[in-house]
C-alpha cells in the first residue's frame, strides 16, 4: 500500500496544525492509501550545518531525530507539510526539517524526486499566504508534484480547535489531500 507522510510543525501536539492533519490523514486513509502523521513536538531540531556529510552517508550527521523521518519520507510516495504561522512565517525548526530534508535528498539519491504532496499553513490572521509560498519553494526545487485544490491551503484559528471551526480552509485542505491521493494512486 501507497504511503503519505504528514509532519507536522507544530509544538503541540493537540494544536490546530495536528488536528488538522489529522482531517487530512482521514482523507487519504479513505482514498485507500496509509497516511501517517509524525510530529516536531518535543523535538529540537538544528538548521543544516552543509557538512555535506549527507552526501558520504545517506544520513544528515545531526542526531536530533530527523534521521528517522527521513526514512519514513524516504519510503513514502507523498509527502505532506502543515505549518503554524509564527510572526508571518512557518515556524523556524519546521524550516530547518524541510531543508535537511532537500538536502540529503539533494545529495544522495533524489528520493523527494516525483513525491506528491504540498504544505498546509495553518494561523490566527496573517502571513499564511508568506509561509504557504516559502514552503512551495522547498517542493518545486527537489523536483515534487503540487496538486491544487479549490483554494489555497491555508486554515485560520489561534487556539487549539478553532481551525476546526474554519469550514473554508478545512474543506480546501480535505480537497488537496483527496487530491494528493488520487494523483498518488495515477502515477504509482
Amino acid at each position: 500500500m501507497e504511503k503519505v507522510v504528514l509532519l507536522s510543525g507544530s509544538p503541540k501536539m493537540d494544536g490546530n496544525t495536528m488536528q488538522v492533519l489529522g482531517e487530512c490523514k482521514n482523507v487519504i486513509e479513505k482514498q485507500g492509501l496509509e497516511a501517517n502523521v509524525i510530529s516536531l513536538s518535543g523535538k529540537t531540531i538544528e538548521g543544516c550545518k552543509a557538512c555535506g556529510a549527507c552526501k558520504k552517508t545517506g544520513k544528515c550527521s545531526l542526531n536530533d531525530g530527523l534521521n528517522e523521518i527521513i526514512d519514513a519520507v524516504r519510503e513514502a510516495k507523498g509527502f505532506i507539510v502543515g505549518a503554524p504561522v509564527y510572526f508571518g512565517t512557518a515556524r523556524g525548526d519546521l524550516m530547518n526539517a524541510i531543508q535537511r530534508i532537500g538536502m540529503v535528498s539533494y545529495g544522495t539519491d533524489r528520493f523527494l524526486s516525483w513525491k506528491v504532496g504540498g504544505p498546509i499553513v495553518v494561523g490566527r490572521r496573517g502571513g499564511h499566504t508568506s509561509s504557504y509560498q516559502e514552503m512551495l519553494m522547498f517542493y518545486f526545487i527537489n523536483d515534487m508534484i503540487v496538486p491544487g485544490s479549490n483554494y489555497w491551503n491555508i486554515v485560520f484559528g489561534k487556539k487549539p480547535g478553532e481551525a476546526m471551526k474554519d469550514e473554508e480552509g478545512l474543506e480546501t485542505v480535505k480537497r488537496f489531500s483527496e487530491n494528493v491521493a488520487n494523483l498518488i494512486k495515477k502515477i504509482y
